[in-house]
């Protein structure tokens, strides 16, 4: 099976003693770049919904990207991205043999560099997949990106024998993915919580996304492979839901708060 899940807003930048990988889009992304450096900081402000300060912070990111990166530059995505979802798949305490799993098995959905392995060395950018960056491809990043996303995720799935996408990623994200042109099976897990009130359990964002992260980290560990075997997830106290469940969302509760 494959995983995806999706970048996070926020980066930690801290030095890391691994071999990286050269994403395969960079083409793709130093287009991305050339359009954005025609923006203002207040066109940057209003495209992203950023306060003045984040919106100067990535109009210098624009600037200063560079084609051919140093090493320096460069950090890992999976030990880059420091939100919710990586909370919960903590890829810095990943063992060797587990990261090199992930890196054919894991696959991080990204608005400026398509589609992203672990390791792949990136350089710090926000550039949101619902962004309506205007390109010659398009009115924003869904038109941009086209069929790509999906003809790179059934390569890899060529490659490592996988009929399955697990899509731990957020509906901005997986939604950049043309599912008419993705030869997989998709599955995709719900994270809720029961607040044991009249209006049933509910998705929480900030817990989904971390348990989408912890979902991702429990394949990888497992070497899961058959999509069944996901309703053996367990961590943080969820438990699979036979009866909200189907083959394509598999439903996982537990009660709130989370003790």
């Amino acid at each position: 099976m494959l995983t995806v899940i999706s970048p996070a807003k926020k980066m930690n930048w801290d030095a890391r003693d691994v071999q990286m990988t050269t994403p395969d889009m960079l083409g793709d992304a130093a287009d991305l770049v050339r359009s954005a450096r025609d923006l203002s900081v207040g066109e940057l402000k209003s495209l992203m919904h950023l306060s003045d300060n984040l919106a100067k912070l990535n109009r210098d990111r624009f600037a200063s990207y560079q084609d051919s990166p140093s090493g320096d530059a460069l950090r890992p995505a999976a030990l880059a991205f420091a939100g919710d979802t990586y909370q919960g798949l903590e890829a810095a305490s990943l063992e060797e043999d587990e990261l090199a799993y992930a890196q054919e098995h894991l696959r991080i959905l990204s608005g400026l560099y398509g589609v992203l392995r672990p390791l792949d060395g990136i350089q710090p950018y926000r550039l949101e997949m619902g962004s309506r960056l205007k390109t010659q491809r398009g009115k924003n990043l869904y038109e941009y990106w086209g069929a790509k996303l999906s003809l790179a995720l059934n390569e890899q799935a060529e490659t490592t024998g996988s009929s399955a996408l697990i899509n731990c990623a957020s509906q901005e994200y997986f939604g950049a993915v043309d599912l008419k042109a993705l030869k997989l099976d998709v599955i995709t897990p719900q994270f809720m919580e029961d607040k044991g009130d009249a209006k049933g359990p509910k998705i929480v964002s900030f817990y989904a996304k971390k348990a989408r992260g912890a979902m991702a980290r429990f394949v990888i560990q497992n070497r899961l492979k058959d999509p069944e075997s996901l309703s053996d997830f367990d961590i943080g106290g969820y438990e699979w839901q036979q009866d909200l469940s189907t083959p394509e969302k598999p439903v996982f509760l537990r009660p709130y708060p989370a003790s």
